[in-house]
Formats: structure tokens, sequence, C-alpha cells
């Protein structure tokens, strides 16, 4: 493990200690979960925004996952859903 230097203002640093205490943890271990926290949270931003743009450069077709549909109704709504997909016109 390395050792580093980070200039907090006095505000923040009782703050982190009050929290450390409350969750029985020293404060370097609140700084390593948190900053943790906040790299998982920029990662999952990331991942986001790469689906957003994936979406906007090949956007759903029409019907794609209508395969998929039944899989998304209650068992005793399948008999309706079924009767209003037969009745859509098929694909060309």
């Amino acid at each position: 493990m390395k050792s580093v230097h980070l200039t907090l203002n006095d505000e923040l640093v009782d703050a982190v200690d009050r929290a450390a205490r409350r969750l029985g943890m020293t404060r370097s271990g609140f700084a390593r979960k948190a900053l943790r926290k906040a790299l998982a949270e920029l990662r999952r931003r990331d991942l986001e925004q790469r689906h957003r743009v994936g979406y906007e450069r090949y956007p759903v077709k029409p019907e794609e996952f209508d395969v998929w549909e039944l899989q998304q109704v209650w068992p005793e709504d399948k008999r309706a859903h079924k009767r209003k997909l037969r009745k859509l016109p098929s694909p060309d």
C-alpha cells in the first residue's frame, strides 16, 4: 500500500472523521472506500454513455426484440398477447 498526502479543508476532514468513527473505520479506510465508490460510479457513467452512443449510432430496428416480448408478459396475459402479435403485419 502506498501513502499519499491530500490537502483537505478542515470541515471536510471533520466530516470524514465523524463518518469514519460512526462506521468504525479509520480515516484512511473511509477514504479508500469513498474513492473506490467514486471510481465505480465514474465507470458506470462511462459505460452508460457508451451504451447511449451505441444506440444513437445503431438504433433498435422495429420489431428487433419482438421475439422477447412474451418473456415480459405475465402467464395469464400470454394468450391475449399472442392474439395481438398474430394481428401484426409480418416483417418482410
